[in-house]
């Protein structure tokens, strides 16, 4: 009885950790496929829904780069992210709780809670990583949803 009732937290925790661990990975094939054209495609759940309006909203200046896709795509993306935002349950959760609902926040790397975890990087931690929003640089497992400290 002492090994099944181990066997069943252990499982338990393993689910939780699994649960965690894949709460950040980009699901819809499309919403991969044409943001990971130019950059790791970053979990939904990374910022709130207002965000992810505004940054397919104007994919033309998409941080100085011109990102547009044709109507249909650009729609079906900002579904997919609007849908599996941060705040989607009507409550703001995850990376970006705390942000104030008059607030718009278009970098993941300008996030207090993204700030807090990093702190200020070294100047050759910066020429390795080359950008803030280079998560693989240091995550390894990121675009599996994965970023605890590797």
């Amino acid at each position: 009885m002492r090994i099944l009732l181990t066997a069943a937290c252990l499982f338990a925790v393993a689910t939780v950790a699994l649960a965690d661990g894949a709460r950040g990975v980009v699901t819809d094939e499309l919403t991969k496929k044409e943001c990971s054209a130019c950059h790791m495609a970053y979990p939904p759940g990374f910022l709130p829904a207002r965000s992810w309006e505004a940054l397919t909203g104007n994919l033309k200046d998409h941080f100085g780069e011109d990102a547009s896709l044709a109507a249909d795509a650009t729609t079906a993306i900002r579904d997919y992210l609007v849908a599996n935002a941060a705040d989607a349950s009507g409550k703001m959760r995850g990376f970006p709780r705390g942000i104030p609902a008059d607030q718009t926040p278009l970098r993941i790397t300008e996030l207090p809670r993204f700030k807090g975890e990093h702190g200020r990087f070294s100047d050759t931690t910066m020429k390795k990583v080359g950008s803030l929003s280079n998560c693989v640089a240091c995550h390894q497992g990121a675009e599996k949803g994965y970023f605890e400290d590797d």
